[in-house]
């Protein structure tokens, strides 16, 4: 089961052959005060997993959450266009870092109640191009960063403003397979 609503993480894990069905949870993705940015994706990854296995779902679960750090301030989805361009702005020319929290968590086994569940953080490093005026006036006018984490979606028109990727580019799209291809190995989960 897949703890998201992302058409990108549904879209990786379908690519890399990894079955699965969507069960939204619903939980508050406010940072809590003082918390790092790791333990901030982390802790909703975990919380967004166990939600949807509460359900009573037998099967495995699979949360994430997925945040752009730059400075050590984590930078969410824009709340409007001056947002969007406020991040863009503090990307560019840059190097910042895409944190991805996952949590993994295994599938009931007999009358037993408690589920084993392993969390884990991915990072990897992205950095732009100095963006133009122009360049940021036409890519926040496209729409593009208005639902996506530092506002900019790699796999999309942003994609021409990145000059390298140091890391899994899964994990900046939103969910670092291999990852998940591990966790399932390390919990006896067969994928096939």
């Amino acid at each position: 089961m897949l703890a998201s609503a992302s058409p990108r993480r549904a879209e990786l894990l379908r690519a890399a052959g990894i079955p699965f069905d969507v069960v939204v949870s619903d939980v508050d993705e406010t940072q809590s005060v003082g918390e790092t940015p790791d333990a901030y994706v982390e802790r909703l990854a975990s919380a967004k997993a166990v939600a949807v296995a509460d359900r009573g779902e037998a099967r495995p679960v699979l949360g994430a959450d997925t945040t752009v750090v730059v400075d050590g301030a984590v930078l969410g989805k824009p709340i409007d266009t001056a947002d969007a361009r406020r991040m863009l702005l503090l990307l560019s020319g840059r190097t910042h870092i895409v944190l991805t929290g996952v949590a993994l968590v295994a599938p009931r086994s007999g009358v037993a109640e408690n589920r084993r569940r392993l969390v884990r953080v991915c990072a990897t490093q992205v950095t732009f191009a100095p963006l133009t005026e122009a360049e940021l006036n036409w890519y926040v006018a496209s729409g593009e960063p208005m639902d996506k984490a530092g506002a900019y979606a790699i796999q999309g028109l942003a994609s021409r403003f990145v000059t390298r990727v140091d890391g899994s580019y899964s994990n900046v799209v939103g969910l670092p397979v291999s990852h998940v291809w591990a966790m399932c190995s390390e919990l006896g989960i067969l994928v096939s």
